[in-house]
């Protein structure tokens, strides 16, 4: 699955708002009528589901952003904080990464960073993602990492669980807990990552749980 994020060189937005607005929109393409059985993106998110999930982080700006629109997928936008430019993220239906459309292959993956200022403003969102304390990542791969935990947390649901998630519009609140919660601490979906991409070696980036589940 390739996702494109926008940049804004003059007001940037934040990266919790890049990580939680990617979240939301490989969620809401799983959940799209067209990704349903019958529909015309089933067969591709299905083989992608079933097989080796990858998630590629692009970015983009002025037309190579508009470009972009017109390629399957879900757009969010996601408001940010004061003084910060708000967050747009395009997911899109998954396929091969050989051959890609000329207007996703010419964007840039490597290096994209986002400021790493303050905390979420999601504050009472159903979903929430934890962020390791003992790696780093760049803002595209830690953006990555909050899609595959947000996707996991969706399709461990039940029908009510999507159903109340989905009318709270997927949202999903990014944390970054201390060192010590985060070694205390377990949750329902955790995501390890191979290390095929900055991270030396296997590692755990991300885990996700339901707001209630962490009374």
């Amino acid at each position: 699955m390739q996702l494109v994020v926008y940049r804004d060189r003059h007001l940037p937005a934040r990266e919790v708002d890049v990580c939680e607005a990617a979240a939301r929109a490989v969620v809401r393409v799983l959940d799209d009528p067209r990704s349903q059985p019958g529909g015309p993106w089933y067969e591709s998110v299905k083989h992608w589901s079933d097989g080796r999930i990858r998630k590629l982080v692009r970015r983009a700006d002025g037309k190579r952003w508009t470009d972009v629109q017109e390629l399957d997928g879900v757009t969010v936008i996601q408001p940010g904080a004061r003084g910060y430019g708000e967050a747009r993220v395009r997911a899109f239906v998954p396929g091969p990464v050989r051959p890609l459309v000329k207007a996703l292959d010419k964007l840039q993956v490597s290096g994209t960073h986002f400021p790493p200022e303050g905390l979420s403003l999601a504050t009472t969102a159903l979903a929430v993602v934890e962020v390791t304390p003992h790696e780093d990542m760049t803002s595209g791969k830690l953006a990555a990492q909050c899609g595959h935990a947000a996707q996991g947390l969706y399709e461990l649901a039940d029908a009510a669980q999507r159903a109340s998630w989905r009318a709270d519009d997927f949202r999903v609140e990014v944390r970054h807990p201390g060192a010590g919660q985060w070694d205390r601490s377990s949750r329902q979906v955790s995501i390890v990552d191979a290390g095929f991409t900055e991270l030396d070696g296997p590692a755990e980036t991300t885990r996700a749980s339901w707001r209630a589940s962490l009374r």
